[in-house]
Protein backbone atom coordinates (compact mmCIF):
# COMPACT_ATOMS: atom_id res chain seq x y z
CA UNK A 1 0.00 0.00 0.00
CA UNK A 2 1.82 3.41 -1.08
CA UNK A 3 2.15 5.80 1.64
CA UNK A 4 0.58 9.33 1.16
CA UNK A 5 2.53 11.64 0.34
CA UNK A 6 1.54 15.86 0.74
CA UNK A 7 3.81 18.78 -0.22
CA UNK A 8 2.06 20.85 2.51
CA UNK A 9 3.18 21.30 6.42
CA UNK A 10 2.83 18.11 8.63
CA UNK A 11 0.08 18.86 11.14
CA UNK A 12 0.12 18.07 15.33
CA UNK A 13 -2.02 15.27 15.63
CA UNK A 14 -2.86 13.42 19.04
CA UNK A 15 -1.26 10.12 19.51
CA UNK A 16 -4.96 8.29 18.96
CA UNK A 17 -4.31 6.15 15.75
CA UNK A 18 -7.89 5.58 15.35
CA UNK A 19 -10.68 8.14 15.57
CA UNK A 20 -14.44 7.74 15.40
CA UNK A 21 -17.10 9.76 13.65
CA UNK A 22 -17.55 12.03 16.62
CA UNK A 23 -13.80 12.87 17.35
CA UNK A 24 -13.44 13.41 13.36
CA UNK A 25 -16.02 16.22 14.37
CA UNK A 26 -15.01 17.90 17.46
CA UNK A 27 -11.81 17.98 15.50
CA UNK A 28 -12.82 19.97 12.35
CA UNK A 29 -14.58 21.86 14.34
CA UNK A 30 -11.25 23.27 16.07
CA UNK A 31 -9.44 23.28 13.11
CA UNK A 32 -11.74 23.99 10.12
CA UNK A 33 -10.20 27.28 8.33
CA UNK A 34 -13.96 28.21 7.69
CA UNK A 35 -15.22 28.00 11.35
CA UNK A 36 -12.30 29.95 12.17
CA UNK A 37 -12.83 32.78 9.29
CA UNK A 38 -16.40 33.00 10.54
CA UNK A 39 -15.14 33.30 14.33
CA UNK A 40 -13.39 36.18 13.27
CA UNK A 41 -15.86 37.65 11.29
CA UNK A 42 -18.51 37.48 14.50
CA UNK A 43 -15.33 39.59 16.27
CA UNK A 44 -15.06 41.94 13.57
CA UNK A 45 -19.19 42.34 13.53
CA UNK A 46 -18.44 42.97 17.53
CA UNK A 47 -16.09 45.75 16.33
CA UNK A 48 -18.35 47.43 14.62
CA UNK A 49 -20.72 47.87 16.97
CA UNK A 50 -18.41 49.39 19.42
CA UNK A 51 -17.12 51.75 16.21
CA UNK A 52 -20.82 52.61 15.52
CA UNK A 53 -21.58 53.49 19.48
CA UNK A 54 -18.60 55.74 19.11
CA UNK A 55 -20.21 58.35 16.76
CA UNK A 56 -22.43 59.15 19.45
CA UNK A 57 -19.46 60.12 21.32
CA UNK A 58 -17.72 63.90 21.13
CA UNK A 59 -14.71 63.86 19.31
CA UNK A 60 -12.21 66.18 21.08
CA UNK A 61 -8.92 67.57 19.87
CA UNK A 62 -6.16 69.99 20.74
CA UNK A 63 -3.28 72.46 19.09
CA UNK A 64 -0.38 74.01 18.89
CA UNK A 65 0.45 76.21 15.88
CA UNK A 66 3.67 78.47 15.74
CA UNK A 67 4.60 80.72 13.15
CA UNK A 68 6.65 83.95 12.39
CA UNK A 69 5.25 86.55 10.01
CA UNK A 70 7.71 88.96 8.31
CA UNK A 71 6.87 92.54 6.01
CA UNK A 72 3.31 94.06 6.40
CA UNK A 73 0.79 92.23 8.41
CA UNK A 74 -1.80 93.05 10.81
CA UNK A 75 -0.88 93.55 14.29
CA UNK A 76 -3.01 91.46 16.35
CA UNK A 77 -2.60 93.67 19.28
CA UNK A 78 -3.63 97.06 17.76
CA UNK A 79 -5.48 95.28 14.69
CA UNK A 80 -3.95 97.65 12.20
CA UNK A 81 -1.76 96.76 9.42
CA UNK A 82 1.84 97.29 10.05
CA UNK A 83 5.42 96.57 8.94
CA UNK A 84 5.76 94.01 11.62
CA UNK A 85 8.22 90.72 11.93
CA UNK A 86 5.86 88.83 14.35
CA UNK A 87 6.15 85.66 16.22
CA UNK A 88 2.76 84.25 16.60
CA UNK A 89 1.74 81.24 18.76
CA UNK A 90 -1.65 79.88 19.38
CA UNK A 91 -3.31 76.96 21.29
CA UNK A 92 -6.41 75.78 21.30
CA UNK A 93 -8.69 72.47 22.49
CA UNK A 94 -11.82 71.61 20.87
CA UNK A 95 -14.78 69.47 21.02
CA UNK A 96 -17.47 68.39 18.18
CA UNK A 97 -20.37 66.60 18.80
CA UNK A 98 -23.39 65.34 16.67
CA UNK A 99 -26.29 66.56 18.82
CA UNK A 100 -28.88 64.83 17.19
CA UNK A 101 -28.37 62.38 13.68
CA UNK A 102 -30.42 59.15 13.60
CA UNK A 103 -28.53 57.88 11.23
CA UNK A 104 -25.78 56.96 14.00
CA UNK A 105 -28.53 55.64 15.75
CA UNK A 106 -29.50 53.25 12.80
CA UNK A 107 -25.69 52.50 12.41
CA UNK A 108 -25.77 50.93 16.09
CA UNK A 109 -28.92 48.36 15.04
CA UNK A 110 -27.43 47.80 11.91
CA UNK A 111 -24.28 46.55 12.75
CA UNK A 112 -26.19 44.46 16.01
CA UNK A 113 -28.09 42.72 12.97
CA UNK A 114 -24.92 42.03 11.66
CA UNK A 115 -23.46 40.19 14.07
CA UNK A 116 -26.42 38.18 14.95
CA UNK A 117 -26.50 37.19 11.50
CA UNK A 118 -22.89 36.28 11.39
CA UNK A 119 -23.46 34.33 14.53
CA UNK A 120 -26.20 32.16 12.67
CA UNK A 121 -23.74 31.91 9.94
CA UNK A 122 -20.72 30.53 12.12
CA UNK A 123 -23.19 28.26 12.91
CA UNK A 124 -24.33 27.77 9.47
CA UNK A 125 -20.81 27.20 8.65
CA UNK A 126 -20.39 24.33 11.52
CA UNK A 127 -23.29 22.13 9.86
CA UNK A 128 -21.74 22.30 6.60
CA UNK A 129 -18.22 21.43 7.56
CA UNK A 130 -20.35 18.13 9.91
CA UNK A 131 -22.01 17.34 7.02
CA UNK A 132 -19.25 17.33 5.03
CA UNK A 133 -16.85 15.45 7.19
CA UNK A 134 -19.70 12.87 7.78
CA UNK A 135 -20.47 11.78 4.39
CA UNK A 136 -16.58 11.61 3.76
CA UNK A 137 -16.48 9.76 6.30
CA UNK A 138 -18.76 7.24 5.61
CA UNK A 139 -17.49 7.47 2.40
CA UNK A 140 -14.41 6.16 3.46
CA UNK A 141 -16.14 3.10 5.67
CA UNK A 142 -17.86 2.12 2.85
CA UNK A 143 -14.90 1.76 0.63
CA UNK A 144 -13.02 0.51 3.24
CA UNK A 145 -15.23 -1.91 3.78
CA UNK A 146 -15.32 -2.93 -0.12
CA UNK A 147 -11.08 -3.46 0.19
CA UNK A 148 -11.68 -5.62 3.57
CA UNK A 149 -14.25 -7.98 1.95
CA UNK A 150 -11.39 -8.50 -0.73
CA UNK A 151 -8.34 -8.69 1.03
CA UNK A 152 -8.55 -11.84 2.24
CA UNK A 153 -9.98 -13.47 -0.70
CA UNK A 154 -6.57 -12.84 -2.49
CA UNK A 155 -4.25 -15.40 0.04
CA UNK A 156 -7.72 -17.61 0.12
CA UNK A 157 -7.14 -17.86 -3.59
CA UNK A 158 -3.82 -18.31 -4.25
CA UNK A 159 -3.92 -21.52 -1.72
CA UNK A 160 -7.08 -22.89 -3.76
CA UNK A 161 -5.12 -22.68 -7.08
CA UNK A 162 -2.15 -24.42 -5.43
CA UNK A 163 -4.55 -26.87 -4.65
CA UNK A 164 -6.98 -27.29 -7.76
CA UNK A 165 -3.53 -27.83 -9.32
CA UNK A 166 -2.33 -30.75 -7.26
CA UNK A 167 -5.79 -32.20 -7.87
CA UNK A 168 -5.54 -32.14 -12.00
CA UNK A 169 -2.20 -33.74 -11.65
CA UNK A 170 -4.02 -36.31 -9.57
CA UNK A 171 -6.71 -36.75 -11.72
CA UNK A 172 -9.58 -35.32 -9.63
CA UNK A 173 -10.19 -32.44 -11.33
CA UNK A 174 -10.45 -31.19 -14.89
CA UNK A 175 -7.83 -28.58 -16.20
CA UNK A 176 -10.00 -25.62 -17.00
CA UNK A 177 -10.81 -25.98 -13.13
CA UNK A 178 -7.11 -24.09 -13.15
CA UNK A 179 -8.03 -22.09 -15.81
CA UNK A 180 -11.36 -20.89 -14.33
CA UNK A 181 -9.68 -20.56 -11.09
CA UNK A 182 -7.21 -17.91 -12.44
CA UNK A 183 -9.10 -16.06 -14.72
CA UNK A 184 -11.47 -15.30 -11.50
CA UNK A 185 -8.46 -14.76 -9.32
CA UNK A 186 -7.41 -12.21 -12.10
CA UNK A 187 -10.81 -10.62 -11.74
CA UNK A 188 -10.76 -10.48 -8.33
CA UNK A 189 -6.74 -8.69 -8.10
CA UNK A 190 -8.25 -6.14 -10.24
CA UNK A 191 -11.04 -5.31 -7.59
CA UNK A 192 -8.71 -5.85 -4.74
CA UNK A 193 -6.38 -2.76 -6.92
CA UNK A 194 -9.44 -0.50 -7.72
CA UNK A 195 -10.56 -1.05 -4.05
CA UNK A 196 -7.26 0.01 -2.61
CA UNK A 197 -6.70 2.96 -4.19
CA UNK A 198 -10.32 4.14 -4.37
CA UNK A 199 -10.38 3.88 -0.17
CA UNK A 200 -6.70 5.61 0.36
CA UNK A 201 -8.26 9.06 -2.61
CA UNK A 202 -11.28 8.19 0.35
CA UNK A 203 -9.18 8.46 3.38
CA UNK A 204 -7.33 11.63 1.17
CA UNK A 205 -10.39 13.76 1.18
CA UNK A 206 -11.15 13.15 4.51
CA UNK A 207 -8.22 14.08 6.07
CA UNK A 208 -7.68 16.99 3.80
CA UNK A 209 -11.32 18.23 5.37
CA UNK A 210 -10.48 17.94 8.79
CA UNK A 211 -7.21 20.06 7.26
CA UNK A 212 -5.05 17.17 8.12
CA UNK A 213 -1.93 16.47 5.64
CA UNK A 214 -0.13 13.76 7.17
CA UNK A 215 -1.67 10.00 6.75
CA UNK A 216 -0.68 9.30 10.89
CA UNK A 217 -4.09 7.95 11.35
CA UNK A 218 -6.95 5.73 10.61
CA UNK A 219 -11.06 5.77 11.37
CA UNK A 220 -13.53 3.86 12.76
CA UNK A 221 -17.30 3.70 13.44
CA UNK A 222 -18.48 2.60 16.82
CA UNK A 223 -21.74 3.70 15.91
CA UNK A 224 -24.14 1.11 16.16
CA UNK A 225 -27.29 0.89 13.78
CA UNK A 226 -30.00 2.66 14.98
CA UNK A 227 -33.28 2.62 12.87
CA UNK A 228 -35.71 4.16 15.49
CA UNK A 229 -35.56 7.73 14.09
CA UNK A 230 -39.15 7.66 12.42
CA UNK A 231 -39.55 9.87 9.17
CA UNK A 232 -43.84 8.95 8.56
CA UNK A 233 -44.61 12.28 9.09
CA UNK A 234 -42.17 13.73 7.24
CA UNK A 235 -43.13 16.59 6.39
CA UNK A 236 -44.43 17.81 9.99
CA UNK A 237 -40.15 17.00 10.74
CA UNK A 238 -38.57 18.76 8.42
CA UNK A 239 -40.81 21.85 8.88
CA UNK A 240 -39.80 21.49 12.47
CA UNK A 241 -36.02 20.71 11.62
CA UNK A 242 -35.54 23.79 8.89
CA UNK A 243 -37.29 26.56 11.97
CA UNK A 244 -34.15 25.22 13.93
CA UNK A 245 -31.80 26.11 11.38
CA UNK A 246 -29.39 28.78 11.44
CA UNK A 247 -29.56 29.43 7.95
CA UNK A 248 -33.84 29.98 8.60
CA UNK A 249 -32.43 32.25 11.73
CA UNK A 250 -30.13 33.99 9.62
CA UNK A 251 -32.69 34.86 6.79
CA UNK A 252 -34.76 36.50 9.06
CA UNK A 253 -31.93 38.47 10.30
CA UNK A 254 -30.82 39.53 6.71
CA UNK A 255 -34.46 40.57 5.93
CA UNK A 256 -34.30 42.87 9.13
CA UNK A 257 -31.61 43.70 8.03
CA UNK A 258 -32.49 45.09 4.46
CA UNK A 259 -35.79 46.84 6.28
CA UNK A 260 -33.67 48.62 8.53
CA UNK A 261 -31.06 49.78 5.91
CA UNK A 262 -33.89 51.77 4.04
CA UNK A 263 -34.80 53.93 7.11
CA UNK A 264 -30.98 54.35 7.23
CA UNK A 265 -31.27 55.87 3.89
CA UNK A 266 -34.18 57.93 4.60
CA UNK A 267 -32.75 59.40 7.68
CA UNK A 268 -30.57 61.34 4.89
CA UNK A 269 -34.09 63.81 4.96
CA UNK A 270 -33.56 64.48 9.02
CA UNK A 271 -32.21 67.64 9.63
CA UNK A 272 -29.10 67.14 12.39
CA UNK A 273 -28.04 69.10 14.97
CA UNK A 274 -24.25 69.43 15.88
CA UNK A 275 -22.30 71.18 19.10
CA UNK A 276 -18.85 72.97 19.67
CA UNK A 277 -17.24 74.19 21.90
CA UNK A 278 -13.52 75.50 21.62
CA UNK A 279 -11.06 77.24 24.33
CA UNK A 280 -8.09 79.16 22.72
CA UNK A 281 -5.60 81.92 23.19
CA UNK A 282 -2.85 82.89 21.79
CA UNK A 283 0.67 85.17 22.58
CA UNK A 284 2.62 87.40 20.10
CA UNK A 285 5.86 89.02 19.95
CA UNK A 286 7.41 91.66 17.59
CA UNK A 287 10.92 90.36 16.83
CA UNK A 288 12.26 93.98 16.70
CA UNK A 289 10.61 95.06 19.63
CA UNK A 290 12.89 94.50 22.89
CA UNK A 291 10.07 94.71 25.72
CA UNK A 292 7.05 92.59 25.54
CA UNK A 293 4.18 91.29 27.62
CA UNK A 294 5.67 88.07 29.45
CA UNK A 295 4.17 84.70 27.62
CA UNK A 296 2.04 83.81 30.83
CA UNK A 297 0.72 87.03 31.16
CA UNK A 298 -0.27 87.71 27.44
CA UNK A 299 -1.56 84.11 27.32
CA UNK A 300 -4.34 84.39 30.23
CA UNK A 301 -4.91 87.62 28.75
CA UNK A 302 -6.36 85.93 25.42
CA UNK A 303 -7.92 83.41 26.75
CA UNK A 304 -11.51 82.51 24.57
CA UNK A 305 -14.09 80.28 24.88
CA UNK A 306 -17.16 79.55 21.94
CA UNK A 307 -19.62 77.47 22.16
CA UNK A 308 -21.96 77.11 18.78
CA UNK A 309 -24.57 74.99 18.35
CA UNK A 310 -25.37 73.99 14.42
CA UNK A 311 -28.97 72.86 12.67
CA UNK A 312 -28.24 71.39 9.16
CA UNK A 313 -31.21 71.13 7.26
CA UNK A 314 -31.03 69.31 4.31
CA UNK A 315 -32.58 70.56 0.92
CA UNK A 316 -31.39 69.06 -2.32
CA UNK A 317 -29.01 66.39 -2.68
CA UNK A 318 -28.63 65.91 -6.08
CA UNK A 319 -31.40 62.88 -6.17
CA UNK A 320 -28.45 60.98 -3.99
CA UNK A 321 -31.16 60.00 -1.37
CA UNK A 322 -33.88 59.14 -3.21
CA UNK A 323 -31.58 56.77 -5.46
CA UNK A 324 -30.26 54.99 -2.09
CA UNK A 325 -33.79 55.09 -0.95
CA UNK A 326 -34.71 52.91 -3.94
CA UNK A 327 -31.38 51.12 -4.60
CA UNK A 328 -31.99 49.70 -0.13
CA UNK A 329 -35.63 48.78 -1.24
CA UNK A 330 -34.05 46.68 -4.59
CA UNK A 331 -31.79 45.24 -1.88
CA UNK A 332 -34.35 44.57 -0.24
CA UNK A 333 -36.36 42.63 -2.75
CA UNK A 334 -33.46 40.85 -3.62
CA UNK A 335 -32.63 39.16 -0.04
CA UNK A 336 -36.38 38.04 -0.05
CA UNK A 337 -35.69 35.58 -3.25
CA UNK A 338 -31.96 35.12 -1.55
CA UNK A 339 -33.66 33.69 1.32
CA UNK A 340 -35.67 31.75 -0.37
CA UNK A 341 -33.04 29.97 -2.45
CA UNK A 342 -31.49 29.05 0.82
CA UNK A 343 -34.56 28.30 2.38
CA UNK A 344 -35.13 25.55 -0.84
CA UNK A 345 -31.88 24.21 -0.66
CA UNK A 346 -32.22 23.25 3.05
CA UNK A 347 -35.55 21.91 2.27
CA UNK A 348 -34.00 19.77 -0.63
CA UNK A 349 -31.30 18.57 1.11
CA UNK A 350 -33.95 17.27 4.22
CA UNK A 351 -36.06 15.50 1.82
CA UNK A 352 -33.11 13.71 0.01
CA UNK A 353 -32.39 12.63 3.60
CA UNK A 354 -35.80 11.29 4.34
CA UNK A 355 -36.07 9.78 1.08
CA UNK A 356 -32.81 8.10 1.48
CA UNK A 357 -32.90 6.85 4.99
CA UNK A 358 -36.01 5.84 4.43
CA UNK A 359 -34.55 3.74 1.36
CA UNK A 360 -31.46 2.64 3.52
CA UNK A 361 -33.57 0.90 5.96
CA UNK A 362 -35.97 -1.03 3.64
CA UNK A 363 -32.58 -2.54 1.44
CA UNK A 364 -30.75 -3.15 5.04
CA UNK A 365 -33.85 -5.56 5.83
CA UNK A 366 -33.63 -6.89 1.90
CA UNK A 367 -29.94 -7.18 2.39
CA UNK A 368 -29.39 -8.57 5.61
CA UNK A 369 -31.83 -11.89 4.05
CA UNK A 370 -30.04 -12.36 1.13
CA UNK A 371 -26.87 -12.24 2.84
CA UNK A 372 -27.98 -14.55 5.15
CA UNK A 373 -29.11 -16.74 1.89
CA UNK A 374 -25.82 -16.05 -0.29
CA UNK A 375 -23.83 -17.03 3.06
CA UNK A 376 -25.44 -20.42 2.81
CA UNK A 377 -25.25 -20.69 -0.87
CA UNK A 378 -21.62 -20.60 -0.62
CA UNK A 379 -21.19 -22.71 2.58
CA UNK A 380 -22.59 -25.57 0.20
CA UNK A 381 -21.10 -24.73 -2.66
CA UNK A 382 -17.98 -24.96 -1.09
CA UNK A 383 -18.87 -28.04 -0.13
CA UNK A 384 -19.48 -28.93 -3.21
CA UNK A 385 -17.09 -28.26 -4.91
CA UNK A 386 -14.59 -30.11 -2.77
CA UNK A 387 -16.66 -32.85 -3.55
CA UNK A 388 -16.29 -32.48 -6.64
CA UNK A 389 -19.65 -32.16 -7.70
CA UNK A 390 -19.68 -28.48 -9.00
CA UNK A 391 -16.99 -27.05 -10.80
CA UNK A 392 -14.81 -23.99 -10.32
CA UNK A 393 -16.17 -21.46 -12.32
CA UNK A 394 -19.81 -21.95 -10.45
CA UNK A 395 -18.52 -22.21 -7.73
CA UNK A 396 -16.61 -18.77 -8.05
CA UNK A 397 -20.04 -17.35 -9.13
CA UNK A 398 -21.81 -18.26 -5.91
CA UNK A 399 -18.84 -17.09 -3.86
CA UNK A 400 -18.76 -13.65 -5.92
CA UNK A 401 -22.27 -13.01 -5.23
CA UNK A 402 -21.71 -13.79 -1.90
CA UNK A 403 -19.29 -11.44 -1.48
CA UNK A 404 -21.02 -8.52 -3.72
CA UNK A 405 -24.19 -9.51 -0.76
CA UNK A 406 -21.45 -8.82 2.05
CA UNK A 407 -20.40 -5.20 1.02
CA UNK A 408 -24.47 -4.53 0.10
CA UNK A 409 -25.16 -5.43 3.75
CA UNK A 410 -22.12 -3.75 5.21
CA UNK A 411 -22.82 -0.60 2.61
CA UNK A 412 -26.13 -0.41 3.41
CA UNK A 413 -25.52 -0.50 7.22
CA UNK A 414 -23.29 3.27 6.71
CA UNK A 415 -26.12 4.44 4.72
CA UNK A 416 -28.20 4.01 7.71
CA UNK A 417 -25.63 5.33 10.04
CA UNK A 418 -25.05 8.22 8.08
CA UNK A 419 -28.27 9.30 7.25
CA UNK A 420 -28.72 9.04 11.09
CA UNK A 421 -25.78 10.98 11.69
CA UNK A 422 -26.78 14.14 9.36
CA UNK A 423 -29.80 13.70 10.63
CA UNK A 424 -28.41 14.53 14.30
CA UNK A 425 -26.71 17.58 12.81
CA UNK A 426 -29.79 19.39 11.75
CA UNK A 427 -32.01 18.04 14.80
CA UNK A 428 -29.45 19.94 17.17
CA UNK A 429 -29.38 22.82 14.94
CA UNK A 430 -30.25 26.36 17.15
Amino acid sequence: MKKLLFILFINFLPAQQKWNLQQCLDYAMQNSPEVQQSIINVNKNQRQINAAKGYLLPSVNAGLNHSYSFGSTINPNSNQREALNVQYDQFYAQANAELLNWKNYLNISLTKINKESSEYRLKSIQNEVKLSVIGLFFQYMKDKSWFDVLQPQISGMKEQIARTEKEVEIGNRPKSDVYDIKANFGTIQEQWISAQNQMNISKINLLAALNINKDSLDFETDQKLNTDFNFINSQDLIEKLVKKNPVYQENRRNLDYAEKKIKWAKSDYLPTISGQYQWSSFYSKNLKESINTAFSEQFNQNKNSQVSLGLNVPLFQKFQVKNAVELAKLDQQYTVFENQKKLNEIYKTLNIIAEQYENALEKNKILQQNFENQKLSFERSEEKYKEGLIDAYTFFLVRNNWLQANFNLNSSQFEVMQQNALIKVFDESN
